[in-house]
């Protein structure tokens, strides 16, 4: 159950899984009929399984999934299935992101990171590359994380979007700001942001979830990320 004082509250994290679900539905983009998410990444793996309990025919992987995993050798059987076509949309986030798209998941200073460390590029780079559509996501929006030019460059690529906790950026060779999440304005974000973007006269403000987006993620969808993400689902929805 959810605990009770949470229920009239949309919470940052219902909010951006809800964002991040219309990005994958959005029209104006390839299907995406497979999505791989990598390890710990609760809130986009929220957002798929919003997609799917919305009735959408999307194949789901969870490189973090503790059972049905079906990645058996793990990143090595991700990595095989984005070279041959058969992932269609990935998720990346950054210690450091830059105005070009760039990711930097090395860390900052002297090569190769002196200053602070960051988890490491993984398989970034490859998969940044072959998938045909990445969403970037970062929670932080800060000057600190949205920089001129990223430290190392991890991974370069052109992604659809970039959602932080504060707005929706869309990408076209450069970042366009497209919608400011409730509580921010376009000074809110300029003020927090590193790197040049478009900006048009009028921002629209990030929709809320509707009602069904949040009894899905709030019911079935809280129910399947229990036992991978029981941390994630405590915080945000009170589960023991």
């Amino acid at each position: 159950m959810i605990a009770p004082e949470k229920r009239g509250i949309i919470t940052p994290e219902e909010r951006l899984a809800c964002v991040l679900a219309r990005l994958i539905l959005d029209p104006a983009a390839p299907p995406a009929r497979h999505i791989a998410v990598g390890a710990a990444s609760p809130i986009p793996a929220a957002a798929c399984w919003l997609v799917r309990t919305l009735g959408h025919d999307v194949r789901l992987s969870l490189l973090h999934k503790r059972t049905g995993n079906p990645f058996t050798e793990g990143s090595r059987e991700l990595f095989d299935l984005a070279g041959q076509g058969r992932i269609d949309l990935f998720f990346l986030g950054g210690g450091q992101i830059d105005g070009a798209g760039n990711i930097n998941l090395i860390g900052t200073g002297e090569w190769p990171g002196r200053t602070t460390r960051f988890p490491g590029s993984f398989g970034s780079a490859f998969m940044y590359t072959v998938v045909p559509r990445t969403i970037l996501f970062r929670e932080e929006h800060s000057r600190r994380v949205l920089v001129p030019r990223v430290d190392h460059v991890s991974a370069a690529g052109s992604p659809q979007a970039l959602v932080t906790g504060r707005c929706v950026f869309r990408f076209a060779s450069r970042f366009t700001l497209a919608s400011l999440h409730p509580g921010e304005s376009a000074t809110s974000v300029r003020d927090n942001t590193g790197f040049a973007y478009e900006s048009p006269p009028e921002v629209p403000t990030t929709p809320e979830p509707s009602e069904q987006e949040l009894q899905l993620l709030r019911g079935p969808v809280r129910v399947e990320m229990l036992e991978t993400y029981p941390g994630f689902c405590r915080r945000v929805w009170g589960e023991n």
